[in-house]
């Protein structure tokens, strides 16, 4: 196997496990308000916390960002948290068509909140490196893995909700409230641990 692929599969198996379990549910609550139909949305949004974490991700593992772990797994449940709070305010609240895509406060909060994320994927990253190494490679194949797996995460919460609203009749309002719920309870879980 190529160290590539092994990257790429170290990156994949991180974020598509259960013990990345805070990922997952940031993942969940980030998706929570959107459905299958706002694809296009949900890409956007995805993409502007990529674009976060692979920013911090590459610099962390790369040796040009220090920072504490210790305050970064403090703030993922809070990133969760203040997530899950903005999809309880805007609950009742229906996505307009005409509404940008690209440019929104939730494109720039996902990545504001990817920044924090990418330095807890650094983290591990940078164990399986060891301290000395500088491996383009192999972080462009980590992060690809990331990626590969976060949106498989995304695809089957989207088809979750799907099932949701469409099999079980349940309203979109509901939806948001309970996984925001659910999301939020295991934030704070994690943030008083």
């Amino acid at each position: 196997m190529s160290i590539f692929s092994t990257y790429f599969r170290l990156g994949f198996f991180h974020i598509f496990n259960l013990q990345a379990y805070d990922h997952l549910v940031f993942l969940l609550a980030l998706c929570a308000p959107y459905v299958l139909a706002d694809w296009r949305r949900v890409l956007a949004l995805v993409t502007s916390f990529t674009v976060g974490h692979s920013l911090t991700l590459g610099l962390a593992t790369l040796g040009f960002v220090q920072y504490n772990s210790r305050l970064v797994e403090t703030l993922i449940p809070v990133t969760i948290l203040l997530t899950c709070g903005l999809n309880l305010r805007r609950a009742g609240q229906t996505i307009k068509p005409r509404e940008p895509v690209l440019l929104t406060s939730a494109n720039l909060l996902a990545a504001a909140f990817g920044l924090i994320h990418g330095l807890g994927f650094s983290s591990y990253l940078r164990e399986l490196l060891g301290r000395s190494s500088r491996p383009v490679l192999e972080l462009l194949a980590f992060n690809l893995g990331v990626e590969a797996g976060q949106l498989l995460i995304v695809l089957l919460i989207l088809i979750l909700g799907l099932i949701t609203l469409r099999i079980l009749r349940r309203t979109r309002r509901d939806w948001i409230l309970v996984v925001s719920g659910l999301a939020a309870g295991v934030a704070l879980v994690l943030l008083l641990a």
